[in-house]
């Protein structure tokens, strides 16, 4: 009587292929549902942390983005402004020291007409 074992492994079941790995790996951790279901939701908190931690981080940025802004705004109004006294100023005194304004005289008498 002949008695034959037989062995099947992975080379015997599929031909090779180039680039195959002719090892497969086989933990010996067996892990339950549960456990499952936690790593699932610790990688799920893990990822939202993160994020958290980028939106965050884009929203301070956002707030220093709207504070230079304001900053400037502010400032270029100052600018105008001051841009506008300088014209009066400046036209002023030219005004003053024109040859016309030189040729005038000054009155004797200063009184309203009404």
């Amino acid at each position: 009587m002949v008695h034959h074992t037989s062995r099947h492994s992975r080379r015997t079941q599929q031909p090779m292929r180039r680039n195959q790995n002719s090892v497969a790996f086989a933990s010996s951790v067996k892990l339950g549902p549960v456990t499952h279901t936690v790593l699932v939701a610790l990688m799920v908190t893990v990822l939202g942390l993160i994020y958290l931690t980028q939106a965050t981080k884009a929203t301070s940025y956002d707030y220093e983005t709207q504070r230079i802004d304001d900053k400037i705004a502010e400032l270029t109004s100052e600018k105008t402004d001051l841009e506008a006294e300088n014209a009066r100023l400046t036209a002023l005194d030219s005004v003053q020291n024109s040859s016309v304004a030189k040729s005038m005289s000054q009155p004797k008498d200063v009184k309203n007409l009404r």
